[in-house]
């Protein structure tokens, strides 16, 4: 091999590492990046009340005062997580059987103006929801649902609905259709083809949407806030914002940091137990 050769070799070979390095950087920056809040979040939870507005990066000494402050029985959060548990998961589930279905009669039906009724459906998850406030205030006091589980459900749904169907007819789009037409010569019906074919195919997309969905529902803050003002129909996140400190305009820092540890630790838990369901959620087909 030349000299010229065993040069330009050496150089393609600093040149691959160099660029290895630097995708390793960048992606070290990114998630510092990501997790400093977060961190920085369960550092003030651990901190000493006298001490929580320190900057130090650690906590010195750890106390456990701030999550017991948070769970205590006058700030009514225990009863808040089980307000948001029921409200999400009443979401999740309710919105998962209107998406299937939506979505599997768009991506296999043929009629005019399909196209159509897939951009109104994603421009509808374009509207700020502070503009629907007022209207729905106005709607759910004259139906009697202020202070009820449905008036924060059938608007989380609302917001949900878009993501969930773009998301499932894209999904059902990739599985060939040969699937549901071997079913029926099999003898099925359409619907036992659907149930007992397709949807065991589409449980990984299935099952990401559901997980986009809960969060998504789980975090919801301002129609919870706006249509209930009930303290034992209120959520997690609407609890947080109204912790007080032992004098009425003192700010309850540890305490809502705890709060917000309590309450991000399930959905981070969830993604990192499940990742690998909703990334082959996010890419698979119906084959593989």
């Amino acid at each position: 091999m030349s000299t010229t050769a065993r040069t330009t070799d050496v150089r393609r070979t600093r040149g691959v590492r160099g660029g290895a390095a630097a995708r390793r950087i960048g992606i070290a920056a990114i998630v510092v990046y990501c997790l400093a809040p977060f961190y920085w979040m369960v550092v003030s939870s651990l901190r000493q009340p006298a001490d929580q507005f320190s900057n130090g990066p650690l906590p010195a000494p750890l106390s456990l005062d701030n999550y017991a402050a948070a769970f205590d029985a006058r700030n009514g959060f225990g009863q808040a997580l089980l307000n948001s548990l029921a409200v999400a998961g009443a979401t999740t589930a309710l919105t998962l059987i209107v998406a299937i279905f939506a979505g599997y009669a768009l991506a296999r039906l043929h009629f005019r103006g399909k196209t159509l009724v897939l951009t109104l459906i994603i421009a509808a998850s374009m509207f700020p929801p502070i503009t629907l406030v007022v209207p729905l205030l106005r709607l759910f006091t004259d139906a009697g649902w202020i202070n009820t589980y449905q008036a924060m459900i059938v608007p989380s749904m609302s917001f949900a609905l878009p993501l969930a169907v773009w998301n499932l007819t894209a999904f059902f789009r990739q599985m060939p259709t040969e699937l549901e037409k071997a079913a029926q010569v099999d003898g099925c019906t359409p619907a036992q083809a659907f149930r007992k074919v397709v949807l065991p195919l589409a449980a990984p997309g299935i099952f990401t949407t559901a997980i986009l969905v809960f969060i998504c529902a789980w975090n919801e803050f301002l129609i919870a806030v706006s249509v209930v003002n009930d303290k034992q129909m209120m959520t997690a996140n609407v609890i947080v914002s109204l912790f007080t400190g032992q004098y009425k305009y003192d700010q309850p820092f540890g305490t809502q940091m705890a709060a917000g540890v309590v309450v991000t630790l399930p959905l981070v838990l969830a993604v990192l137990f499940f990742q690998r369901r909703i990334v082959d959620g996010l890419t698979a087909g119906g084959l593989k």
